[in-house]
């Protein structure tokens, strides 16, 4: 029988959604099988003109759930014991071993949730978190008002009643106008020691579960979704499907005092007849500042020679909009749109889970779940969750010699903020500055700027005697340390960092070359190769080698099998290894079959303590029903874990086909076998991947 845990929240606006997610990316990361149920569906509360289709919830999490309308309906003909029958009834089609269930949330027209979640949760038997934020309240208040929430379900010292996840702490008091304040007038906090140590605490029967600190990018909506919700016309479409509102100014002041208003991620609204103001926004936008959007009211638009005038401007990403309303209008209707995540919306979506994970008590999770946490199948939250841990632990120094590329700044800024690796970015100083103004990226103390030109010369005598046999001159060490690549290498060779990532802007062979020059191959290896972790929705995969070998004899295959293997223990991933090809055992004959044949006895004789089995073909390696069939006495087949491919062609073409075609994230390629940790990204590297391969270089450093 599952364990349940029910959410629901304590007061309006709490971000139960938000907890909720996060609770069960948390429990991902735990290895846990989890569900997700949402028993009753609720309408968007961004609807202006009392439109009924509600916006389908995140991620399909109303497929099993009830519609709010038929609640109703239920309820006002008293039949809500039908209702719970339904509830339960869709229940029972999870099989997860925990099921995240999130309560109704309480709203001005749904005032008696809390009672609708009284008898879910006493339905389901689920165990009770609350969800609930500070407020203005005192400690004293909030626990008065927590303990008089608590007596509808049975209050603290119901054995079902767990804890408490306290949301929003240190969030910042609105305006007159409802709105958030601007950057500049509010420093948040992560201070969240005030709520650790409250009375109501001080049992075991009822914990703090989660204490989650406020963040404006985890609020911060898109601009489509602002344009969505105010019905507006959109003039000029710009980037309004990435960029993201931050803080919003109204303008109707003249240009000089505008210039403080005119900031990254902040929306300005103005009468559209203030050709002024939309001249200096347009303006702002050209020299490089990042503006959510331009919001015109009273619906004024641009004359043709105003716009033409702007049209440069219009091409860096700024979006333009336009309303019928006032200003005045135009601001009680922004006032009331609600920060509620989208579906559509997967990076904030993402964010949120993220963040909120990270505020969990992992230790209160463990012991709650007990025996649960079980299994040897390592998921993907899980495993990035372990590589973002590993790589806090070890707490590194990693080199980008690709420093003012945007998406490897913003790496750098959140590996630092995370804390995940101390980063050190190669380039022009005034230029990294620039760009990360520009795209309102704030650098942590974590990430460090170097100049290339002012230690270029520090490193041509250390290069001169690594390559003087190869015939290497002070001529030649200048011009080669002019790429940056080759300097971080020698800064990794002499030391004075801990890894390297490179390949953002650079080739695979820029990135690798100097690394094989400079740094060489670990003793007790004979070559360098590399694995991609393949990240299944269930489970993770290592593939090797797909990026470095493009034909390795016997005993180089025997090799990538032993690293790949080595490489998957770092990271937590038990290693059962196949060795692919296209005949399974002895079924079939040729020079590439003795290859893998060879290459896994010797692999067996180097490493007796792994488990290594081939020639296998792929499905026998990953699929039960085959490998009882094709290899019945294989400790490896149905259950592999680890894939070593018989050369290059094979496994860059299974890789890419496995990636494309299931649309699954991929890490990598990892370098293995280097005396010190260097790592290649692809050109077409997300942010997100960058911060990763990030990760696994720290962990490599720590390890090696």
């Amino acid at each position: 029988m599952p364990r349940r845990i029910m959410l629901v929240p304590v007061g309006f606006g709490v971000g139960l959604t938000s907890s909720a997610l996060g609770l069960y990316h948390k429990l991902q990361q735990l290895g846990v099988d989890v569900g997700y149920f949402k028993p009753i569906t609720q309408p968007s509360r961004n609807v202006l003109h009392g439109d009924t289709q509600a916006a389908p919830d995140l991620a399909n999490i109303q497929e099993h759930s009830i519609p709010i309308s038929v609640l109703e309906e239920k309820v006002g003909d008293d039949k809500l014991d039908v209702v719970l029958e339904e509830i339960v009834a869709n229940f029972e089609r999870f099989d997860n071993d925990i099921i995240v269930i999130e309560g109704m949330i309480k709203t001005t027209k749904h005032t008696y949730a809390a009672r609708i979640n009284a008898e879910v949760a006493q339905a389901l038997s689920a165990d009770i978190i609350f969800v609930t934020t500070p407020d203005n309240d005192t400690p004293e208040r909030f626990e008065d008002r927590l303990e008089v929430s608590a007596k509808t379900f049975g209050g603290i010292k119901n054995p079902r009643v767990k804890g408490c996840i306290i949301n929003k702490i240190n969030a910042p008091n609105k305006d007159v106008y409802g709105l958030l304040p601007r950057d500049s007038e509010f420093t948040p906090s992560s201070d969240v020691s005030e709520w650790l140590n409250l009375r109501i605490f001080k049992t075991k029967a009822f914990q703090l579960i989660g204490a989650i600190p406020w963040d404006m990018d985890l609020v911060a909506p898109r601009v489509a979704e602002i344009a969505k919700y105010l019905e507006a016309t959109v003039l000029n479409e710009g980037d309004l499907e990435h960029r993201r509102v931050r803080s919003i100014s109204f303008c109707a002041r003249s240009v000089a005092n505008l210039m403080s208003h005119l900031e990254p991620n902040r929306l300005i609204v103005t009468p559209g007849d203030r050709t002024d103001i939309i001249i200096a926004t347009c303006l702002s936008a050209l020299n490089g500042t990042k503006i959510s959007a331009l919001l015109l009211t009273n619906g004024y638009k641009p004359n043709d020679a105003v716009w033409n005038l702007c049209q440069q401007a219009l091409q860096t990403g700024l979006t333009v909009l336009s309303v019928d309303w006032d200003t005045w209008e135009t601001s009680r209707h922004l006032m009331g749109f609600n920060p509620e995540i989208p579906e559509e919306d997967i990076q904030r979506q993402d964010r949120v889970k993220h963040f909120v994970a990270d505020h969990l008590k992992e230790q209160w999770l463990t012991e709650f779940i007990g025996e649960k946490i079980t299994g040897q199948l390592l998921s993907p939250p899980a495993f990035r969750h372990k590589l973002t841990t590993l790589a806090k632990k070890a707490d590194k120094l990693i080199v980008l010699p690709e420093g003012n590329e945007v998406r490897t700044v913003k790496a750098a800024a959140i590996c630092a903020e995370r804390g995940i690796a101390r980063c050190q970015l190669l380039g022009n100083h005034d230029e990294i500055l620039r760009v990360a103004e520009q795209q309102g990226i704030d650098l942590p103390d974590g990430v460090m700027i170097i100049d290339p030109e002012v230690i270029r010369e520090n490193y041509v005598n250390p290069l001169l005697a690594l390559r003087k046999h190869k015939g290497m001159t002070d001529i030649i060490a200048r011009e080669e340390l002019k790429d940056n690549t080759v300097l971080a290498t020698m800064m990794l060779q002499l030391g004075q960092v801990d890894g390297l990532v490179s390949g953002a802007v650079n080739t695979t062979a820029n990135t690798i070359r100097p690394a094989l020059q400079l740094i060489k191959t670990a003793p007790g290896n004979s070559l360098v190769s590399s694995v991609f972790f393949m990240l299944l929705p269930d489970q993770v995969f290592v593939y090797g080698d797909c990026a470095i070998n493009p034909d390795p004899n016997a005993e180089q295959l025997a090799d990538i099998a032993i690293q790949s293997a080595d490489s998957a223990v770092q990271f937590g991933i038990e290693p059962r290894v196949a060795m692919i090809s296209y005949s399974t055992g002895s079924s079939g004959s040729g020079v590439d079959v003795e290859k893998v044949s060879e290459a896994t006895k010797l692999a067996q004789q180097k490493r007796p303590d792994l488990l290594i089995d081939g020639p296998l073909q792929y499905d026998a390696a990953v699929m039960k029903n085959v490998a009882v069939k094709k290899a019945p006495n294989s400790k490896v087949a149905g259950q592999a874990t680890v894939f070593v491919f018989p050369d290059l062609n094979t496994g860059n073409t299974t890789y890419k086909a496995v990636q494309r075609s299931a649309d699954l994230i991929s890490i990598g390629p990892m370098l293995q076998g280097l005396n010190k940790p260097v790592n290649d990204l692809s050109r077409g590297a997300l942010v997100d991947d960058i911060v990763y391969t990030i990760a696994l270089t720290a962990i490599q450093a720590d390890q090696q």
